[in-house]
């Protein structure tokens, strides 16, 4: 059992090195990018704007129904325009998803499975956007245009339930034994690694604004977004004498207290998405031409 717990730590150190790497090769990229790009002045390529939108959740406690329990989103980001066609951001967003089995009245599994849970949500990601069409601000021929996002990132959750008329935060808690002999696996870790994938439309509303729409999905490699990973219940007798009885009564609030049912499914990761809108400002004065 050891072990395994040693191999298991060194996989989970070695993915997140890898991943430290991919993030620091991307930022090298975009400051490289910007240093040859100086001829054109960096701040007339620059933009700084806000997000604002809403932000919603798929996963065990909402499999079927996207944008179910919209909460308002709204964050800041920088874009830097390489070309006409190319551009490099960096954002970050602030949001809340959440999931009720309640909301599912025609699903009697899940009615009586009863879990509820909320989360804010903290992003940090960058990447790049591929225009369609060539856009550039304030150009009369190139003033509008769909693109495509792909980002790297990371996001910060912290699950917490409603419970007897009180707001619990689950993931210290273990309610699938994490951290007790039931189980090897340890409590989940609050910051994890996300991949935004997004399209949207991008138009000019002068030399120096522009607007956009956009959805994008968040990958995310957690199951535990929602604090409901495993197939089925801890055992309530050692869950409540190793992780206390508060980790117990969160574990299992099915309406019949079997511990039989299906608590989650395994085999599917937890995504988030993000719906909303963008407006950005051009930091320097407008270029007498443009690298197409």
């Amino acid at each position: 059992m050891t072990q395994l717990v040693f191999v298991r730590n060194n996989l989970n150190r070695f993915a997140f090195v890898d991943f430290m790497r991919i993030f620091l090769v991307v930022i090298s990229v975009f400051l490289s990018t910007m240093t040859v790009a100086q001829f054109h002045t960096s701040a007339s390529r620059s933009e700084l704007g806000i997000l604002f939108g809403v932000t919603t959740y798929t996963g065990d406690l909402n499999p079927y129904k996207p944008y179910l329990n919209p909460n308002l989103a709204a964050g800041i980001l920088f874009r830097y325009n390489i070309h006409s066609r190319l551009s490099m951001r960096v954002n970050f967003l602030y949001g809340k998803v959440e999931g009720d089995d309640t909301d599912y009245t025609n699903e009697p599994t899940m009615v009586e499975r009863n879990l509820n849970f909320s989360s804010t949500i903290y992003e940090g990601a960058v990447g790049f956007e591929f225009n369609y069409l060539p856009f550039q601000l304030g150009h009369h021929k190139y003033n509008g245009t769909a693109y495509l996002l792909a980002e790297i990132g990371l996001f910060r959750m912290n699950p917490t339930t409603k419970f007897n008329g009180n707001e619990y935060e689950l993931q210290p808690l273990g309610t699938e034994g994490q951290g007790s002999s039931l189980t090897d696996k340890k409590n989940y870790n609050l910051i994890q690694p996300v991949i935004p994938l997004g399209a949207g439309v991008r138009f000019s509303l002068g030399e120096r604004i522009s607007l956009n729409f956009e959805i994008g999905i968040r990958k995310t490699f957690t199951d535990y977004l929602d604090d409901v990973g495993s197939n089925f219940y801890a055992d309530a007798a050692v869950l409540a004498a190793e992780n206390g009885p508060l980790a117990a009564d969160l574990s299992n609030r099915s309406l019949s207290q079997s511990r039989y049912g299906v608590r989650g499914n395994s085999s599917t990761k937890d995504w988030y998405i993000f719906s909303g809108a963008m407006v950005t400002f051009r930091l320097g004065k407008p270029a007498n031409c443009f690298p197409q």
